[in-house]
């Protein structure tokens, strides 16, 4: 049997959690529409947020649709970075979901915001994959909403 690498957490009343993975659900508001609407900016920056946080990139799918807007994918090692924009509107909504203790997907966020000129934005972590300590089996529960934070 294989080792898995599990992300371990102190919750707000001192006890610690453990979990397979961190997904951060973000949202970008006011950005740059140019950068929202250029295939070949968010394909880059997608790629340049997995590895700013330490992650290994495998593959890569982006598409731009017609008249705006572009979706696209990274897998990475250590699970996924996707991407749909509105550049119409000025938005994005990216999810960051990283397996391990390898990564900080808020590493990722703040490389995202920055890079789309958000003058707004906000994120919810989850943790997924919820173990039990005593046998390290994945708990048959929901995800655990971690954090939440709005950025100006």
């Amino acid at each position: 049997m294989t080792t898995t690498s599990t992300f371990s957490a102190i919750k707000e009343d001192g006890t610690k959690t453990m979990h397979l993975g961190r997904h951060v659900l973000a949202e970008f508001f006011e950005c740059d529409s140019n950068v929202l609407n250029s295939l070949e900016k968010i394909e880059k920056l997608m790629v340049d947020a997995a590895l700013e946080c330490g992650a290994t990139v495998v593959q890569k799918c982006f598409h731009a649709f017609n008249p705006y807007g572009i979706s696209g994918v990274v897998i990475i090692a250590e699970s996924h970075f996707a991407i749909h924009t509105w550049p119409e509107l000025g938005y994005a909504a990216v999810d960051l979901f990283t397996c391990g203790d390898k990564c900080d997907p808020k590493v990722s966020y703040e490389f995202l915001r920055k890079a789309f000129y958000s003058k707004n934005a906000s994120y919810t972590e989850l943790n997924r994959g919820i173990l039990d300590e005593t046998d390290m089996k994945v708990l048959e529960v929901p995800f655990k909403v971690g954090v939440q934070e709005i950025s100006n």
